[in-house]
């Protein structure tokens, strides 16, 4: 016997979505914001490294295994994020399109609205320009 056999064990957002419906979600999501006129001009042309980061930040924040940071360092994503304008409007946009994203994968209802919830806190801290400002 040890410890962790008293220890409650919870599942992680990441275990319960799993990696490859988690790339799903991040394949559907980079199709739907380079359509989205509102954000398509905040990406790169070639989204094949954005997309990797993105699932490696999306794999830790959702409580599976620290690939961003072992990559990346630290995700720092509001510095990160500073150089482009991001406005209420533009965050709506990017949570949309990654609303739409997951939704288009049929996850348990609330498991994608948990998933929702816990990005829509970080699409909202993103904002770093008011809409009049643009």
């Amino acid at each position: 016997m040890n410890l962790t056999d008293f220890l409650p064990t919870q599942e992680t957002l990441y275990s319960r979505i799993g990696a490859g419906r988690l790339r799903q979600i991040v394949q559907m999501f980079y199709s739907l914001v380079k359509a989205e006129p509102l954000i398509a001009e905040l990406f790169p042309d070639n989204l094949s490294e954005t997309m990797n980061k993105q699932e490696a930040f999306l794999t830790g924040f959702l409580g599976g295994p620290p690939l961003y940071h072992q990559t990346y360092g630290n995700p720092m994503l509001r510095y990160r994020h500073a150089k482009f304008a991001i406005t209420p409007s533009r965050a709506k946009a990017w949570f949309t399109c990654f609303a739409d994203a997951t939704r288009s994968i049929e996850l348990e209802p609330a498991l994608e609205q948990e998933l929702l919830e816990a990005v829509a806190r970080t699409a909202a801290a993103m904002v770093n320009t008011p809409e009049d400002l643009e």
